[in-house]
């Protein structure tokens, strides 16, 4: 037996309440383990713990298992009749049985002379509990860079023609301020809600110097380039209306260098009431210089632009709040995304959560984090995160032709284990962004491109899509990934095959609710490596998708009702072809 691929505590993943009656337990071990038996209980059925007694339990065996690429994942749910636990487990490879208490590996357990070292979840408050907002995992997202996205200007702005003409080609330069606003977003509200769009991820609105608005100046004002507080209302006001909720980003991490407060330490050093405001090692600043790369101050990715913000210090985080607050206050939005959340401090993370479920118990708060979020998805901090991880999945799949449909399933049980189920199901699931290069672009193929929305729409969470998804637009890396969307080209029908392929598998999503499941079962074809077929089972019926990411075409018989299809005909699918279908029970 492998000790050594075996672990379990009884926190965070393997062991939690996902509601007031159930505890999910897991358990990790090598592909050498034939069975897993829980032996479980009450701790107190025979006696205070420190007694004289012997603890037993009830021994049940664990079925459902996952398959991660070094590691089997056994899981079950028991239901603690008076809301506590303690338990140990079972583990049988070949002919060797051992007990795996929280002290370790024992070939017997009726002959230890002390108090029997079993897990134990001790409570199951309900306060505790995490329960994520019920419209979350309903949400298909649509990402918004409002300079690009679409600009309605007054007549007034149109006698000033100060703004450049609206680049609907490779042009995009990062500097330029092309006059994407908020009025713009409005004009097209019907558009998105006709694509099936339930929600709006907008990049910051805030005023600032530079076309990303990322290096805030007045967190209370929104960029004059953009609109007013009026128009904000009426963006919220109007998309509310048609069923869409807002989601704005929080640049909390740092401030731009034009941000008041800043300018004061910059000018007045350790006199200015500001000075702890800010990660100062040493003033005065160079000027120009690399103040951040010498270790002056420390900011965002080295940017000197970009210092940041001390979220250690609670005159900050109460800064912050206000501005939070006056957000939800004032424009009545839905959710908030952290920008680069993982170099805040879980104090200011803490204490958003509890300001925010104040003013709306459903608000939705979600992380940039690239990487393994544990630490921020414990239930008092995010709902979730950008699931970044499942986006670098599909990447190394789809362009690494060695991978086989069992690195597919290692991958996609791998994302949806890092976390608990309940936030499972609200993850942020995006396959671009603008910090990304764009989706079709990095694939270079357009089929692949469909297979992976495919994907997105049938994997547990929400889904978002970054603008001009739909058009399946083009993009390299950033300021070329947010060009100007193409509104002429749209508005005159070039597009509309497209557009119509979206609606569809969004309509699919909205529409079928075991595209949200949890539950994913991959069936193996072992004559084709490289085909991809899983299923989404419930008591009435089955969803099933097939992806076709093999060179050679795959003869498919499915009598199911189809809800999407690419390069499928006549029982023949081709490389790069992609089949979902649903059977009734």
């Amino acid at each position: 037996m492998n000790f050594a691929a075996i672990r379990h505590k009884a926190t965070d993943v393997e062991c939690y309440a996902r509601n007031s009656e159930e505890l999910v337990i897991q358990l990790f071990t090598g592909y050498d383990i034939d069975k897993v038996f829980l032996i479980s209980g009450d701790p107190f059925e025979f006696g205070i713990l420190g007694g004289s007694h012997k603890w037993q339990g009830k021994r049940s065996e664990i079925t459902q298992k996952r398959r991660l690429k070094n590691h089997l994942l056994w899981k079950t749910i028991v239901s603690p009749k008076f809301k506590r636990c303690r338990y140990y487990f079972e583990i049988h490879s070949g002919d060797e049985v051992y007990f795996m208490l929280e002290d370790g590996f024992y070939k017997s357990i009726d002959d230890l002379p002390g108090m029997l070292e079993g897990f134990t979840f001790p409570w199951m408050n309900p306060i505790d509990i995490y329960t994520p907002p019920k419209w979350v995992q309903d949400t298909v997202w649509y990402q918004i860079f409002p300079d690009r996205f679409c600009r309605v200007l007054s007549e007034e702005e149109i006698k000033e023609n100060k703004l450049p003409q609206w680049d609907e080609d490779k042009t995009i330069k990062k500097e330029i301020i092309y006059g994407g606003n908020l009025a713009g977003i409005i004009s097209r509200l019907d558009y998105l809600k006709d694509l099936g769009i339930s929600g709006l991820y907008l990049n910051p609105i805030n005023q600032s110097s530079t076309s990303h608005k990322y290096d805030t100046v007045d967190y209370f004002s929104i960029d004059s380039t953009l609109g007013d507080k009026e128009t904000m209302k009426k963006l919220v006001s109007e998309a509310h209306k048609r069923g869409i909720r807002i989601m704005l980003d929080g640049v909390f991490n740092h401030s731009g260098w034009l941000f008041p407060q800043w300018k004061d330490v910059e000018k007045k050093g350790p006199e200015s009431p500001y000075y702890s405001w800010f990660m100062v090692n040493e003033w005065p600043f160079d000027k120009p210089g690399n103040n951040a790369r010498n270790g002056k101050f420390y900011s965002f990715a080295f940017v000197d632009g970009m210092p940041k913000l001390n979220t250690n210090n609670q005159e900050v985080i109460d800064y912050l709040l206000d501005v939070c607050e006056k957000w939800v206050n004032d424009y009545d939005i839905d959710a908030l995304r952290l920008d680069v959340a993982n170099e805040v401090s879980h104090n200011f993370c803490r204490q958003l959560r509890q300001r925010m479920l104040k003013l709306k118990s459903d608000f939705y708060i979600i992380g940039e984090i690239w990487h393994d979020s544990t630490t921020w998805l414990r239930g008092d901090e995010f709902d979730a995160v950008m699931n970044y991880p499942l986006a670098n999945s599909l990447t190394n799949f789809w362009l690494n032709k060695n991978q086989t449909a069992d690195d597919f399933e290692f991958a996609i049980n791998r994302c949806y284990s890092m976390y608990t189920e309940q936030i499972s199901k609200v993850l942020f699931n995006l396959l671009d962004s603008h910090d990304t290069i764009r989706l079709v672009t990095k694939l270079k193929n357009v089929d692949w491109f469909y297979q992976q929305m495919a994907v997105l729409f049938t994997m547990p969470g929400c889904s978002c899509i970054y603008y001009g998804t739909e058009i399946v637009m083009e993009g390299g890396y950033d300021p070329d990934c947010r060009r100007c969307m193409p509104w002429s080209q749209i508005d005159a029908g070039k597009h509309d095959d497209k557009i119509a392929a979206m609606k569809k598998l969004i309509k699919m999503r909205n529409e079928n609710k075991l595209c949200k499941s949890l539950e994913i079962k991959f069936v193996q074809e072992d004559e084709n490596p490289r085909f991809v077929h899983y299923q989404k089972v419930a008591e009435d019926g089955t969803l099933d998708v097939y992806l076709n990411c093999s060179e050679n075409v795959w003869t498919l018989v499915d009598d199911g009702e189809c809800l999407f299809a690419g390069l499928y005909e006549n029982d023949r699918l081709q490389p790069g072809g992609v089949v979902i279908s649903y059977r009734k029970k």
